[in-house]
């Protein structure tokens, strides 16, 4: 079974093809222009994850 964290990380690589969800301090790398189909997608991968979780 998946963590959290690593549930949000799999979705963030894999959905939305960013390589960390860490914080490096740096505009270039902590601010990103997403789709709004990549964000709907990446939240049902959520939500799914969270359904199978209980």
């Amino acid at each position: 079974m998946q963590t959290r964290d690593q549930a949000l990380t799999e979705i963030a690589t894999q959905i939305l093809n960013l390589e960390t969800l860490d914080t490096r301090n740096s505009d270039r790398l902590d601010f990103h222009e997403l789709s709004v189909w990549g964000i709907k997608a990446a939240l049902e991968a959520a939500y799914t994850a969270g359904q199978k979780a209980k």
